[in-house]
């Protein structure tokens, strides 16, 4: 069994997409084991993104970020880091196929609706990073 950290972004909760962004989650046989919904400091961002902290969009992403409160979700379920990037799509919206979350709901590469761990080791980190023990049943 595997556990990912998905981030339902700004856009997402404005858009009033949360609800269904997990009923599609949940639809997979994932189990939720964490959810909450924070204002994201920057410390934890500048952590979060640090592999872009270079790159001139960085200010950009943080701003939009902080633009309202997201949603983390903690979901468990066999191999569930690759189902979630699946049904989720590419990264740039733009190129997303209609039937993912992305390409239904999302604009670009950062209005993207979600981010997902990529990895087993990035989802150990994120989990971490944005629950304690206390928030993950």
């Amino acid at each position: 069994m595997e556990t990912t950290v998905i981030l339902l972004k700004p856009d997402c909760v404005q858009q009033r997409l949360i609800g269904e962004v997990i009923r599609r989650f949940e639809a997979l046989d994932l189990r939720l084991r964490g959810c909450k919904m924070v204002k994201v400091s920057r410390k934890l961002l500048e952590e979060h993104y640090a592999h872009l902290a270079e790159r001139p969009f960085f200010p950009e992403i943080v701003a939009f970020m902080q633009s309202s409160p997201i949603v983390a979700l903690a979901l468990e379920g066999p191999d569930c880091i690759e189902a979630v990037r699946r049904l989720l799509g590419p990264t740039d919206s733009t190129a997303a196929p209609p039937e993912t979350i992305r390409g239904r709901h999302g604009t670009d590469q950062m209005k993207n609706i979600a981010h997902a761990s990529d990895s087993p080791e990035t989802a150990v980190a994120e989990l971490s990073r944005f629950f304690d023990e206390t928030e993950l049943f």
